[in-house]
Order: structure tokens, then sequence, then C-alpha cells
């Protein structure tokens, strides 16, 4: 089989299985050469790592990872490309493929077949599900190294941003949280078959071994910066006091916020993950 990674050879494999395009699957091939070499060298992969990819396609990055990796874990939804990819990857015998939904794989199950030694994750992930993955892979607390991801232009900047900024938000502080992220390219619309109305970005998230802050209860920080952003609009004092399953009223959260030299007015994106992580063990207080 002929390496992917083209127009021509994209167009070739697609015309031959007579292939369609789901856009219920977020389905944008790569075609530049360019932008695979990048992803495969800032993922730094050995012989001695296993990678999971999520969402093969057909096959082209995969390909460039089979070569490079010692297993390839490749996870694909769309039944419709599995005989592709048994075509496309038929030269390599350290490829397994599963035709799977990664939100419904036990991730854990898979590093346990190879030893227990964490992962690499690869993916050109769907628009529309690129958080719930992430936070999927994060909050399982399966053994990763790193997780090198295309994603939406605007998603990776929301990932890496800081307090004050208007892309600032619960994906920003969950990232960071659990790894730093690392802008590698990035990816105009063109470099992809269908052309999508937006460009992308690859960015490497690099998992810490301990968060950079510490915490009480993880759980209830998480809880606290999904109430600080639900409604962007309101007060922190506002937002945390109407989440239920905080169960602090108003005057505990303002209190709290004046202990902390904060004002009561005071909205969530202004906080970095510390004075969160603070506000959170504060908040247990009361």
């Amino acid at each position: 089989m002929a390496t992917l990674g083209n127009r021509k050879s994209t167009s070739e494999v697609i015309a031959k299985y007579g292939f369609d395009f789901r856009k219920k699957f977020g389905q944008n091939f790569l075609i530049d050469n360019s932008i695979l070499d990048k992803i495969v060298e800032a993922a730094d992969i050995t012989r001695e790592d296993c990678v999971l990819e999520i969402g093969p396609g057909i096959g082209t990055m995969t390909q460039r990872l089979a070569e490079e990796a010692g297993e390839v874990i490749a996870v694909e939804i769309d039944r419709n490309l599995i005989p592709i990819l048994d075509e496309t990857l038929a030269d390599y015998d350290n490829v397994t493929i599963l035709n799977e939904d990664i939100l419904k794989v036990d991730i854990h199950e898979i590093v346990a077949q190879h030893g227990g030694k964490p992962l690499k994750v690869v993916a050109n992930l769907p628009y529309y599900i690129t958080t719930p993955i992430i936070m999927a892979l994060f909050e399982s607390r399966v053994p990763l190294s790193s997780v090198t991801i295309m994603v939406q232009k605007e998603v990776a900047d929301r990932m890496r941003v800081g307090p004050g900024t208007k892309e600032y938000g619960a994906l920003s502080l969950a990232v960071q949280y659990y790894a730093k992220p690392e802008i590698i390219t990035r990816v105009p619309a063109s470099c992809f078959m269908p052309k999508p109305n937006v460009d992308s970005t690859v960015i490497r998230l690099t998992r810490y071994e301990e968060p950079p802050v510490k915490t009480r209860d993880e759980a209830r920080l998480f809880a606290v910066i999904r109430a600080s952003f639900n409604q962007r609009r309101k007060t922190l004092a506002n937002g945390l006091s109407n989440a239920g399953n905080l169960g602090a009223s108003r005057q505990q959260v303002e209190d709290v916020l004046e202990q902390m030299g904060l004002s009561r007015t005071v909205r969530g994106e202004t906080l970095t993950l510390e004075q969160f992580a603070e506000l959170s063990d504060r908040l247990c207080e009361t």
C-alpha cells in the first residue's frame, strides 16, 4: 500500500472504497506530509512506546506512528473505515485496530496489556467531541506521558491561556491542572480533505507527575471551577451560590473571597488555578 499523506493518495483510497464522509463523526483527513512530520516529531515516539491513536481515519498518521512506535492501538468509531484501515495498515504488524467509541474503551485494560507503561496519545480530534475526550483521558487516571492532538484553533487557544482573557475558562484550568500545554504548529483548513470551515492547531499536553497546585478535594475543585464559568456574566459569588452541588450560600462565598483579599464582585475569569484551589479548600471549611 502506498504511503498516505497527500491529496492524490487520499483521493484514490476514498474513490476505491466509495467512502462517504460522515458529518456526525467530524471526518476531515490530513493531506499534508509536513504537518504529519511535525505531529510525529512532537509526540517524541520511540520503539519503547505504545501509542493510542484516536480516530485514525484511513490510516494516514497511523502509518507514520507504526514506523516509529513499538505498538499502535488505533481506535476508530466508524465501521465503514475498518476495511480501508485493514488495507492501508496491512504492512504493519504492530498495529491493532479497534472499532470502538473511545469514550467507551477501557484504556486501563490497554495499559495493563502493555505492561502498565504510560501511553502516548496522538489524535486528530473531531471538533464536536474534543473536550469530552481530553477530559475523559485525564480524569480516568490512566497512565499517560503525553497527549499530542490536532484540534480547532480556538480550542487549543483555550487550553493554554491564562486569567483575564475571553478564552479562559473551565477547559483552560482543567488542562493546566493535569498537563503542560504547548502549541506545536498551526494548521490551515487547506491541509484537510474535505476542507473544514476553521483552521486547526497541533498542541502537546505533557502530563504532570503531580498537579502544579494542591487541593484537599479534587472533585470539589472542579465542581467549583465548572460552577464559576457556567454563567460567565455572573459574579463568582452568584455562580457558586447558585450551584446546588456545592452547598455554599452567597454570604459564605463572599466571606471566603474577602478572606482571600478578593472583591465580592469578582468573576471567575480573573482567578488563577492556585486561587481556585485555595477557594475550594476554604469553602470546604465553611
